[in-house]
């Protein structure tokens, strides 16, 4: 599943609008990747998103 481990950023829904405005729906995935992380002297593997990876929230990336 598209979910961030740390900010818990998922799967959102809205509508897509055409030229002609016929309305549809759609679904934004968010950009998750695979990152290790060292929790107390352990290495985890944690999805996060590219935000937090960009924000230094994922400080002991390795």
């Amino acid at each position: 599943m598209a979910k961030c481990d740390i900010c818990g950023k998922s799967l959102s829904f809205g509508i897509k609008v055409s030229h002609s405005h016929r309305r549809s729906n759609r679904k934004w995935h968010p950009n998750v990747h695979r990152a290790k992380l060292i929790i107390d002297g352990i290495k985890k593997r944690v999805s996060a998103c590219a935000r937090c990876m960009r924000s230094e929230k994922l400080s002991s990336n390795s």
